[in-house]
């Protein structure tokens, strides 16, 4: 890695041109993990259900049984569109450009592809090219790079399914903690400290709201990935994170709210706002406090 940053430090326009077209290509790739991912778990529960209460025979008025057995992972079975089940080929799959000269249209039965899928790639791209600007060409930009990649997969999994899976967040917790120990964003104590400070603050608020209520007001992936970003950013960055995820998921709740027309009841996901206010620490985490202490205090 210490040879890439050398050479890039050369050529760092090359470098971010890198960055963004990689980016793009992984954007894509995202596109299927927020789709896929939450389906995998979904069998993989019913087969662990059933395997618990049928002693692994599929219940016969199951109609998820023969789809469970398929192979469905995020390579298998090849993208297909849902419409008419034409399989996307290679040059139907470019990231953006395929989208813009079909006209966001199938190739085949030239029904409409839901724009989300280009704005995710085009998003994913220009906040890994924004956060290896912010840090430079150095590894942390590296690092930054690929933090961005699995909140960015977190936060639409989120929105979607109201979801935070243990195979996003946990790995993120450790590779974290792993990178402390190199003072890459860190230095250790303040990684552990953050983690576990992350994970007891929501824990302790989830607890308190439903001794009061009888509720849950939140899930537990909200916790791990609080552990996971105060790993990134240390102790200090808990309360921005916390602040700044609670002040815009309180507005943006308000505003579903009145939209909707639907009342307190109604369930927001929290990950999105924890996932945006994590990624904004970490890379202005020393403004922000510089400020605080200048114009604040």
């Amino acid at each position: 890695m210490d040879a890439i940053i050398t050479l890039s430090q050369l050529y760092p326009a090359v470098f971010y041109s890198l960055v963004f077209f990689v980016s793009l290509m992984v954007g894509s790739f995202l596109n299927v993990v927020i789709y896929r991912l939450p389906i995998m778990m979904e069998r993989s529960w019913q087969q662990e259900y059933q395997s618990y209460f049928s002693a692994g025979e599929p219940t016969p008025n199951d109609k998820n049984s023969t789809a469970s057995e398929e192979v469905f992972n995020l390579v298998k079975p090849d993208s297909t569109c849902p419409s008419c089940g034409h399989k996307i080929r290679a040059w139907e799959n470019i990231p953006v450009i395929s989208y813009l000269f079909l006209k966001g249209k199938c190739a085949k039965c030239k029904v409409g592809i839901s724009v989300r899928y280009p704005l995710v790639e085009l998003f994913t791209a220009l906040a890994c090219t924004f956060a290896a600007y912010q840090f430079g060409v150095t590894s942390q930009a590296l690092w930054a790079v690929l933090f961005t990649y699995i909140l960015v997969a977190l936060l639409f999994i989120d929105l979607d399914k109201m979801l935070l899976p243990d195979q996003l967040t946990l790995p993120l917790l450790w590779l974290g903690l792993l990178l402390s120990t190199q003072h890459i964003f860190v230095g250790t104590t303040d990684a552990i400290v953050g983690a576990a400070a992350g994970y007891l603050s929501l824990w302790s608020v989830y607890w308190l709201f439903k001794l009061a209520t009888g509720k849950e007001g939140m899930g537990y992936g909200d916790f791990k990935l609080l552990a996971a970003l105060g790993a990134y950013t240390g102790w200090q960055g808990l309360p921005i994170i916390i602040l700044l995820s609670s002040f815009v998921g309180a507005i943006a709740g308000i505003l579903i709210m009145v939209i909707q027309n639907k009342g307190k009841s109604l369930a927001i996901p929290f990950g999105p706002y924890l996932a945006v206010a994590g990624w904004l620490t970490l890379l202005f985490k020393d403004a922000i406090i510089t400020t605080y202490l200048d114009y604040v205090l």
